[in-house]
């Protein structure tokens, strides 16, 4: 092949490749999102606190004591969430009769005795499963504790095995029960794992609808007194109220918050407080603070700028987040901001190059990042002057396919 041949077909080549392969791609450098000041939730120093939105999620906020501790008639709860986990009940159901027997009628003598919370009971008595949620979880009858437990699953030790391996498949390592009734101080757990049972509670419609219930029939001739209602004017929904000498003043409970349309909801537990003044205290600052706290909005607010596009040929745009799905939730802190991009050469204003991932508060939202101007074809005259960059990516492009 003579001089002459392979020259015209260099150039017979270099003329399509250039003009009309594929560009180099752009390069980005993301943009610093703007610090939100802080606003985590107030939760005593004292004592051991914690808050969620989510029972499968990171805690919004954790303060005080990290560790396991007496947690009082939170073990009730528990129990009750077991048993229910055993034998299921629909929110207005009565569910089986659970009979009481000598046993359960010589229980309620031993915890009178000893001064221990009971509701009345007498042999032969037929409550229903959900008359004995009642006084369990209303009432705080520890005789209904140990009742309960034994009809749904034949003994108390054969409940602890029962409730080890519900506390297991629910990732709450961080609590054991060593009795149904919380007044053993071995019966102990964190506060974030707490405030993820007062949302597992609260999400079950049978404790939900007992809580929110009028007492009627057999439980209410038996004189149960609600002891979980706790400031319901600030949105508040006691799960369990109580106290001991070793867990202090306990409270696991929700907070709604109505924003438009929606109502907002968290779940809490506040552990070991040293009197109901600084229990009061601490839920008040708390739904205070959710008031104006609480926000309808995106992670990132759309039209964010988060990355810088530069093209080989300098030309330079900005990407900006796109709209996400997104509903109430406690805009605690700033976002930890990860962007995904797709490859780009050039593309019009309001193409989608990757997406976005925001995470705050044990939330993550995802939207699409766009451009928010067109990012412009270099034109012929820089593809023919820039051959190896262009070459480059045509043999790129030829690889990948």
């Amino acid at each position: 092949m003579s001089v002459g041949t392979v020259a015209i077909l260099a150039v017979g080549l270099y003329g399509p490749a250039t003009l009309l392969g594929p560009l180099p791609e752009a390069t980005t450098s993301t943009i610093p999102v703007d610090e939100i000041p802080a606003n985590d939730p107030v939760l005593p120093a004292d004592g051991a606190s914690a808050l969620t939105e989510d029972p499968t999620g990171t805690p919004l906020a954790v303060a005080g004591d990290t560790q396991p501790v007496p947690m009082a008639a939170a073990t009730k709860v528990i129990a009750a969430l077991v048993v229910l986990d055993a034998h299921p009940l629909a929110a207005d159901d009565e569910g089986a009769i659970v009979p009481i027997t000598s046993e359960d009628f010589l229980s309620y003598r031993d915890y009178q005795a000893a001064g221990a919370r009971t509701v009345t009971v007498y042999t032969d008595d037929q409550w229903s499963e959900r008359g004995m949620l009642q006084a369990l979880l209303l009432g705080s009858s520890n005789n209904h504790a140990d009742t309960l437990v034994r009809w749904a699953f034949g003994s108390v030790d054969d409940y602890l095995v029962a409730a080890r391996a519900w506390l297991d498949e629910n990732g709450l390592d961080g609590i054991t029960v060593a009795d149904a009734t919380g007044l053993s101080e071995e019966s102990a757990g964190t506060a974030s794992d707490l405030a993820v049972v007062a949302a597992l509670a609260l999400q079950d419609p049978a404790i939900d609808s007992v809580l929110t219930s009028t007492v009627e029939g057999l439980p209410s001739r038996r004189g149960i007194e609600n002891t979980t209602t706790y400031l319901p004017e600030l949105g508040i929904t006691g799960v369990s109220r109580s106290y001991t000498d070793a867990a202090g003043i306990c409270l696991l409970f929700g907070l709604s918050v109505e924003i438009g349309d929606t109502t907002y909801r968290a779940y809490g537990a506040i552990l070991r407080q040293s009197d109901w003044d600084a229990l009061e205290a601490a839920v008040r600052a708390l739904a205070e603070q959710a008031a104006t706290a609480v926000v309808d909005e995106s992670l990132i607010a759309v039209g964010t700028p988060l990355v810088t596009v530069t093209a080989p040929w300098g030309d330079e745009v900005t990407a900006s987040a796109g709209a996400a799905v997104s509903e109430p939730h406690w805009a605690v802190s700033t976002p930890v901001v990860t962007t995904t991009l797709d490859p780009l050469e050039a593309a019009g204003a309001g193409t989608t190059i990757g997406s976005v991932e925001a995470t705050a508060g044990g939330r993550t939202e995802t939207a699409p990042l766009r451009l928010d101007e067109r990012l412009q074809d270099p034109g012929v005259l820089w593809r023919i002057t820039h051959p190896i960059p262009v070459i480059s990516a045509l043999i790129a492009d030829l690889h990948e396919g």
